[in-house]
């Protein structure tokens, strides 16, 4: 390139990418962004000095984009593509090694490469505090709504419990005096039913955090062995297999323990419930220097990708109307929440459900 009119032509054509780029980030789709980069890859191809043999390679997390021909053994320019000053990625423009060397590139391309690479990083960074944005907005909403229901709740649960006790305390006195047999299983049928509304207003006091906690250091692996002994006629009414891992038998924790045991028993329970028959649950205790992580995986249908966000909410159930009150996961979160840990749950492989309760180190 010898001729002020060949070097104008490049200048435009350099001028022109980065117009193209700017207003392809401009008019972006947070929400499709694989689209907008392989338009930046594109657009890269353009502004090169010998742009029929010009090739892009693009990638950036899990994504990546190249160009029809790019082959990795071409002779490129390549600049990171940083985020929040953290290398994420990169993009390469080559030219075929056969016919062309780094000497072929021109000192302005790799200036308009770096500047490109600078524009992608901004336009993930704005997407990320876009999403991040949005996650707290969505924390802060729930928290509200919480907060709202823990007040409404515990004015329920405060008015259930005495007619509650009312009706089993009859009931209880009505069997020692009756002697006919089908009106006693009549009354153990209203005490059954009495009992099990009284469970469920005690999920709502917990919900409602109602139920004062007594934390002190316990041994967890007792708790957890003691809560799966408990669950062994419903493993095997399924013919389900349990197995445990435990990094450390004398793992030390600081909680509430009918709190923690209620949380493990709902987590166990329904894992047993969407579990095929056959299938196998693990129970993971793991312990690094500042969390004590318990995992208790199934290999169920796993939860349905729009129902992620909805699992913790309460009185959300995918249960049969009967079998459960929508309750439990958001007691666990909250107990959780109360004791400064976090639940989170994840995809299994093959297929099935993780859930993950960590616990500080206090």
């Amino acid at each position: 390139m010898n001729t002020a009119e060949d070097k104008l032509r490049e200048r435009v054509k350099e001028l022109t990418c980065l117009y193209e780029v700017t207003s392809i980030i401009v008019n972006s789709d947070y929400d499709q962004l694989d689209a907008s980069l392989e338009a930046i890859a594109y657009c890269l191809k353009r502004a090169w000095q010998f742009e029929n043999v010009t090739e892009v390679f693009l990638k950036t997390g899990d994504f990546h984009v190249q160009t029809d021909d790019y082959k990795h053994d071409m002779v490129t320019l390549v600049s990171k593509i940083k985020v929040f000053n953290k290398v994420e990625g990169e993009v390469m423009v080559g030219y075929p090694s056969n016919k062309y060397t780094l000497d072929d590139f021109l000192v302005e391309e790799q200036t308009l490469l770096n500047n490109v690479a600078l524009d992608i990083g901004n336009l993930i960074e704005r997407k990320q505090i876009r999403d991040s944005e949005a996650i707290t907005r969505r924390k802060m909403e729930r928290t509200d709504r919480l907060h709202i229901l823990g007040e409404i709740t515990a004015g329920i649960a405060h008015e259930l419990n005495t007619p509650l006790a009312n009706i089993l305390g009859f009931a209880e006195l009505l069997t020692d005096k009756i002697t006919d047999k089908e009106t006693i299983r009549d009354l153990e049928k209203i005490m059954d039913s009495a009992i099990f509304s009284r469970e469920i207003v005690k999920k709502l006091m917990f919900f409602a955090c109602e139920m004062p906690q007594e934390m002190k250091r316990v041994q967890l692996i007792p708790i957890v062995t003691s809560v799966i002994k408990l669950l062994e006629p419903s493993l095997r009414s399924k013919n389900l297999k349990l197995t445990k891992a435990f990094d450390n038998e004398n793992i030390e924790l600081r909680v509430d323990t009918v709190q923690l045991t209620q949380v493990l028993f709902n987590l166990i329970m329904n894992a047993i419930y969407y579990s095929p028959k056959g299938s196998t649950i693990t129970v993971h205790v793991l312990e690094t220097e500042s969390h004590i992580s318990i995992e208790i995986s199934d290999e169920g249908n796993g939860i349905p990708k729009e129902l992620e966000d909805k699992v913790f909410e309460p009185f959300f159930t995918t249960k049969p109307i009967g079998e459960g009150s929508g309750l439990g996961l958001s007691v666990v979160h909250g107990i959780i929440t109360s004791h400064k840990g976090k639940i989170e749950h994840k995809s299994n492989t093959p297929k099935g459900t993780i859930f993950t309760v960590d616990f500080p180190k206090l």
